[in-house]
């Protein structure tokens, strides 16, 4: 029942394709339909930590080499922040892809800890980057209670900080605890990659080097390689290129940026080098794509 109550309001507050925003800080509800003549919706994306709920429909995503896929009554988790291109099929306008995201906030998760001590069993595991799960009632629900308060906006600064805190602790004792608590505890290798993937996005227009990159991680050479490659499935020099690229886009689309302007911007030397891997990601021009995007948020 509170599936259908939570189609039933999604679809009510999203008439049309595109991500909403909402009043409730880090919670984000999306729909997306195959367009017309189309058998797959395409995205190419860069999320963050996160978990999302499928409300209806089912999609897949293409982390490195390795590909997850997830439906209806799925959740998933990103416990870093990864590069992956989606793939949706069959979401029509009258069954839409539907999905809710809450951005993971890993300061909730180390005050948890300190509050319930028991839960803080960190490993020395690495683990996938994306992490699926079949949705329990209580999750289910805490989102319901959370998409409820957007009826309610006296009531968000209040009841919303209490729901949020839920998601987490549910997400701590759930069946991907260890994942996130590892992230956050600094004698784990997860917290170490997490830390470097923190630093390549900061310093991602530079030249880098592997034995600097395992130095910063006080990791061997080949410890740091594997480890790297188990959590993001894409060696750190692919997920630096990956890096660059999206931040090539966004120049693009929001500051108005040329292809050269942007290629140099982001440490490319080549301005064909930036366009030949572009398209490679992105599947188009960099001129096709920005076109392409601007005139999706028109239609908007």
């Amino acid at each position: 029942m509170l599936k259908k109550e939570i189609k039933k309001i999604m679809l009510k507050r999203m008439p049309t394709v595109g991500d909403y925003p909402t009043q409730i800080k880090n919670f984000g509800i999306y729909r997306r339909e195959v367009g017309k003549n189309k058998d797959i919706c395409l995205e190419n994306c860069f999320y963050h930590p996160m978990i999302t709920m499928i409300i209806q429909g089912e999609k897949s995503s293409l982390l490195g080499t390795k590909l997850y896929h997830y439906k209806e009554g799925d959740y998933l988790i990103t416990s870093i922040d990864i590069p992956t291109i989606n793939t949706i099929k069959n979401a029509t306008t009258k069954a839409p892809f539907l999905s809710l995201s809450l951005l993971i906030d890993n300061n909730l998760i180390k005050e948890l800890l300190i509050q319930y001590p028991e839960l803080n069993k960190p490993s020395q595991q690495s683990f996938n980057g994306i992490i699926i799960s079949k949705a329990e009632d209580d999750l289910i629900n805490a989102f319901y209670r959370l998409l409820k308060l957007l009826d309610k906006p006296e009531q968000i600064s209040v009841l919303a900080p209490l729901i949020i805190k839920e998601i987490h602790y549910l997400l701590l004792i759930g069946p991907f605890g260890e994942a996130l608590i590892s992230i956050c505890m600094p004698e784990t290798r997860s917290y170490r990659i997490a830390n470097t993937i923190d630093w390549l996005k900061e310093h991602f227009r530079e030249p880098i080097k592997m034995e600097q990159l395992a130095n910063q991680a006080n990791m061997s050479l080949s410890s740091f390689y594997r480890h790297f490659k188990k959590v993001t499935s894409l060696s750190p020099l692919q997920f630096q290129k990956q890096l660059r690229l999206h931040e090539g886009r966004r120049l693009m689309v929001s500051e108005n940026m040329t292809a050269i302007q942007a290629s140099l911007k982001i440490g490319y030397e080549s301005t064909t080098q930036f366009n030949r891997e572009y398209k490679n990601l992105f599947n188009q021009t960099p001129l096709q794509d920005v076109l392409k995007i601007r005139k999706g948020s028109q239609r908007r």
